[in-house]
């Protein structure tokens, strides 16, 4: 359970959790001073002294004490559950941005991120606490009881050691198996994203029995393998349960045999088999917790596998500013090609002026797409350099990045936000005058007023109220409302008729002296006002031209 990874992410918080683990060790330092008390106040009874009333006020201290104790802990872990989450989350998902598009596993990683860390909020607020608990108290308890009975102090000692140490023998395999168990169970939260995704696709193909089928055949050996494992754990916590019951029992029996023996006075006896149960009692918290943090260990390899992913871009740049408006684009001699293939683009040179508008066509695979993902920077060139506005464009921060270069993609994402905040998206300041602008020219707004609260009203999962050709345009008045010197569209207007396409293009090309534009696409539509065009085929420009690109161009790009 003392991995390096989790111990490691257990240091987003260490102060918090040795003050989790004193308040444990001082909460049953309460409850062994209630045993002690207990024995004093029931031998004073049986031998007629006066002590009884102040030793039942201490009991009454004592257990006051011990309240606070318990009000004090569980709000502490909470706070601190939620720090580790938050923590640990914010530093995934920042991992996750580095990640390239195409590489991400959604359902892996939403398993990851929300189970597993979960899992580790446990570890760090429950386990680790409990863990330094059971190395101190039990010993503590050991050492007191000793004081009066030796012999009962040797049997408490080897029980402890036994129902602590003997389950671990079996760790190793608990451990083996739940991290093959959490790695079924982030394929099968995989699996099932995509099915979600993929129900109107699946229910027209009349495929949704056998997706069903194939879930519920995986969710079945899920369950097998953790009944399996289920097993095992039972029989661990079966031998560390046996070895505290006994113990408690010899102890028991040790006492009354040195009692009648007149070895050991009655206040010690009975204090002697109180504090038995207490020697036990961290151990019985670190088995159940140990269950709690159990999660947190079977998703090391999650957390190991997204911490370690290999950024595509390294955030390092320094410029600050965005690139003024309009911006010029300029790929010179761009080589990209994808990890384990010979797909990408290959010494690309295009210079675009500033205020410009080009076409980018071609057949599918030739490398448009890869063209859009360089200028985003979503990935970087194996060689080459990409410059906006005359400079590389590795040199800007993300920020000022994100406000120099907009891609919108074909299939843009939509959040279960509302219609303002979407929009809002690059711009968080804009104002409702400008969202409302940029929507008309997008020819969404009247789309949008439609909608029961208007502006106002929450999409659902990915826009799903809207039809295709609505979210395409309100993806294009979301970049409006950035006002990115670069605007890249690629494949943005698939969705929409012929005639809606030449509008909305010719808006989003004449609306704005300030804007390079970028269109990457298949129909003549979307390039009539275009001022240049050039193609690519296998990764590489074959052609080019002025004006808009000829039919026959677009035939090519067709096949």
């Amino acid at each position: 359970m003392l991995h390096r990874r989790l111990l490691h992410l257990a240091g987003a918080a260490p102060g918090a959790i040795c003050a989790l683990a004193a308040l444990g060790v001082a909460l049953c330092g309460a409850h062994v001073a209630s045993a002690v008390l207990a024995g004093e106040a029931v031998a004073a009874v049986v031998h007629g002294r006066g002590q009884v009333l102040a030793l039942l006020l201490l009991l009454g201290v004592v257990a006051a004490v011990r309240a606070v104790l318990v009000w004090a802990q569980e709000p502490l872990a909470a706070r601190v559950g939620v720090a580790v989450r938050v923590r640990l989350r914010a530093r995934l998902l920042r991992q996750l941005q580095a990640v390239p598009a195409g590489e991400r596993d959604s359902g892996r990683a939403a398993a990851t991120v929300l189970d597993g860390v979960n899992g580790v909020d446990a570890y760090c607020t429950r386990y680790l606490p409990q863990l330094v608990v059971t190395a101190v108290v039990p010993l503590g308890v050991v050492l007191l009881v000793g004081t009066h009975s030796p012999a009962a102090a040797g049997v408490l000692a080897g029980s402890a050691a036994v129902a602590v140490l003997l389950p671990r023998l079996g760790d190793a395999r608990l451990v083996r198996h739940g991290r093959v168990r959490w790695q079924r169970f982030e394929e099968l939260a995989g699996d099932y994203v995509e099915a979600l995704q993929s129900i109107p696709l699946l229910r027209s193909f009349g495929a949704s029995g056998r997706a069903g089928d194939r879930l519920a055949g995986r969710a079945e050996a899920l369950r097998a393998s953790t009944m399996h494992q289920l097993r095992w754990s039972m029989v661990d916590t079966g031998v560390g349960v046996l070895a505290m019951q006994l113990g408690v029992v010899l102890a028991v029996v040790v006492t009354l045999v040195d009692a009648a023996r007149g070895a050991l006075p009655v206040a010690g006896a009975i204090t002697v088999m109180l504090l038995a149960r207490e020697c036990f009692r961290p151990v019985t918290d670190l088995a159940r917790h140990w269950h709690s943090g159990y999660l947190g260990l079977t998703a090391v390899d999650g957390f190991d596998r997204l911490l370690s992913a290999r950024s595509a871009v390294t955030d390092d740049g320094t410029r600050s500013c965005p690139a003024t408006s309009p911006a010029a684009v300029a790929l010179e001699q761009v080589t990209y090609r994808y990890p384990g293939t010979d797909v990408g683009v290959t010494d690309v040179t295009l210079r675009i002026a500033p205020g410009e508008t080009v076409a980018v066509v071609g057949p599918s695979g030739s490398g448009k797409s890869t063209l859009a993902r360089l200028l985003e920077r979503d990935v970087d060139p194996d060689r080459g350099t990409v410059r906006v506005d005359g400079a590389d464009l590795r040199t800007f921060d993300r920020a000022a990045r994100v406000r120099s270069v907009v891609v919108v993609p074909q299939d843009p994402a939509l959040f279960a936000w509302t219609v303002r905040d979407n929009l809002r998206l690059y711009r968080p300041e804009a104002t409702d005058a400008e969202l409302e602008d940029a929507a008309r020219a997008a020819e969404v707004h009247d789309v949008l007023l439609a909608l029961p609260q208007g502006y106002s009203t929450v999409l659902a999962e990915d826009g799903a109220q809207l039809s295709g050709g609505q979210r395409q345009r309100l993806a294009v008045a979301r970049a409006l409302v950035s006002r990115a010197p670069v605007l890249v569209l690629d494949e943005v207007t698939s969705a929409l008729d012929p005639e809606t396409e030449r509008r909305l293009v010719r808006t989003v090309a004449e609306r704005d002296g300030h804007r390079t534009t970028i269109v990457v696409a298949h129909r003549a539509g979307a390039c009539a006002h275009a001022d240049r065009w050039i193609a690519l085929e296998g990764g590489r420009v074959v052609g080019s031209g002025d004006g808009p690109p000829t039919e026959r161009v677009l035939a090519g790009a067709d096949r």
